[in-house]
């Protein structure tokens, strides 16, 4: 990848971390479940018991 392509990728990441936190914190306001998927099946999640944070990895490819 090239260094344009890796600062993106950080972005995209530092987004979807900061989307996360927000739903997260919406959420646990509105006293609403979390609604997933897992395995194909819907669940519905207690945002009380949900990370406040989530920090995604970079996966390099070769």
């Amino acid at each position: 990848m090239k260094k344009s392509e890796f600062q993106l990728h950080d972005k995209v990441l530092k987004g979807m971390e900061d989307s996360y936190k927000k739903m997260v914190e919406y959420k646990k306001y509105k006293k609403t479940p979390i609604v997933s998927s897992i395995d194909g099946k819907i669940v519905h999640l207690d945002p009380f018991l949900a990370e406040p944070e989530i920090k995604y990895q970079k996966i390099e490819k070769e």
